[in-house]
């Protein structure tokens, strides 16, 4: 079955990458040695993933390609922007992420990938100091940079479309101000004004790649799309939009362990999660306003599992967690950087819970992760699923996307709860390619 509304992926596909550091390298290093036989795309749900269709004597189970058109990974064409001069090779040997052996083979391709000046404020990111950056630029004058960036990238490699994903460094929180980020008009004023308080560079890549005919992701927690105005000029472009920030090790253990918790009618007192990571990512989030950009991503996810509203004896005020905004089980989030470990993320959870008439018990998870090797993967399907919504005529916020990110987007000017219990975010995934196959979306979420 196919669904005629659905244009064919035809053509190449650019992919340009906001940052070219371990997670970004990793990615597109991936690709590349997979194209060539030389490797295999683990954890990627587009290259392995099967989807049932049809009930009945008609039931199947199919790959999303078999389902979908979804773009080759031989017609990815990779472009970047980073705050430093490194091409993808000298970057990806930097990183030490992936062993020698596991980058030579491609070389020349990962030597062709030179990044663009970047888009950047030192007081966004204060632990980086680039000078391959755009220099005195108002906000208004970066869109205006950025997008003659993504048209000539276009032109110059004979793209036929464009998705822009954000891999960079978390920027300081920028919380959502009324005035400047509610209306697309107040947005762009605010560019034209250089308001830098209100305007994080992260928006003008975004503004950019959405005025460009260019999906936009945002892989880190930054609040760059989660605004009413970019929702409104994702409308205006007809345009998907997906954030916010990579789901990879520790969120994606408490998305899949707090539905066993809540299915099994447990109680919870409190869930302490700390991690220690040594990368660029771990620098940056070094610095206080970075890190409470990412624990406010972070700490969202249990809040909309196990509501203590819903069932007040076992997540409630009776729990322990007295002074968190919801009244119920105690919920913090550390992470620390630790240089030794540099990519090799490391992530223990201490979740205090209780059983038959309160009595208490505990769960220890210790997650010894490779942070860009579980984020490479999701790149990749962000990257070919938003493609495929552009083509399919989806447009706004992508919420089957969810399923890939730590902080799903949803409407809160209209009190929408995200959905972040993971086997829920699987059904979103499944129905919406589903849909686009033409098969009906025909699996309930409970």
């Amino acid at each position: 079955m196919s669904n005629p509304n659905v244009k064919p992926a035809e053509g190449k596909l650019g992919v340009m990458v906001v940052g070219l550091g371990a997670v970004s390298t990793t990615f597109m290093t991936g690709v590349l040695m997979t194209r060539k036989g030389l490797a295999k795309p683990v954890g990627s749900m587009t290259q392995y993933d099967k989807i049932r269709v049809g009930e009945g004597a008609d039931k199947k189970y199919l790959k999303y390609d078999q389902i979908v058109p979804i773009a080759k990974l031989d017609d990815i064409v990779f472009g970047a922007w980073d705050v430093y001069p490194a091409n993808a090779y000298e970057s990806a040997i930097h990183a030490e992420v992936l062993k020698e052996k596991d980058i030579e083979p491609v070389k020349d391709e990962l030597l062709a990938i030179k990044p663009m000046p970047a888009a950047f404020d030192h007081n966004y990111a204060k632990r980086l100091d680039g000078e391959n950056i755009l220099k005195g630029k108002t906000r208004w004058e970066m869109v205006e940079e950025l997008r003659k960036n993504i048209r000539d990238f276009k032109a110059e490699k004979k793209v036929d479309r464009v998705v822009v994903l954000w891999a960079a460094s978390t920027e300081v929180y920028v919380p959502v101000n009324e005035q400047v980020h509610y209306k697309l008009a107040d947005l762009e004023a605010a560019m034209k004004a250089d308001d830098k308080e209100h305007i994080a560079p992260s928006m003008c890549y975004a503004y950019a790649a959405l005025t460009e005919g260019a999906p936009f992701i945002m892989g880190a927690p930054n609040t760059t799309v989660d605004i009413p105005a970019m929702w409104e000029l994702a409308e205006k472009t007809h345009m998907p939009i997906a954030g916010k920030d990579f789901k990879t090790g520790q969120t994606l253990v408490k998305s899949g362990f707090a539905p066993i918790i809540g299915t099994r009618c447990l109680g919870l007192n409190g869930w302490f999660s700390t991690n220690i990571l040594g990368n660029r990512d771990g620098l940056v989030l070094d610095e206080p306003a970075n890190f409470r950009t990412k624990e406010v991503s972070k700490l969202s996810t249990l809040e909309s599992i196990l509501v203590p509203e819903d069932q007040p004896d076992l997540y409630g005020v009776n729990c322990g967690g007295e002074g968190n905004d919801h009244n119920g089980y105690y919920h913090k989030v550390r992470i620390n950087y630790y240089p030794p470990r540099n990519d090799n993320k490391e992530g223990w959870d201490n979740i205090d819970i209780f059983g038959w008439m309160g009595y208490p018990m505990q769960i220890k998870i210790n997650f010894l992760c490779r942070d860009s090797i579980l984020a490479a993967p999701l790149c990749l399907d962000l990257v070919l699923l938003s493609d495929l919504a552009a083509r399919a005529g989806r447009y706004g916020i992508q919420r089957f996307l969810s399923f890939f990110l730590k902080s799903p987007m949803h409407d809160y000017t209209k009190g929408e709860v995200p959905v972040n219990h993971l086997f829920q975010q699987y059904v979103m995934l499944k129905n919406a390619i589903r849909e686009m196959g033409g098969y009906p979306a025909d699996e309930p979420i409970d």
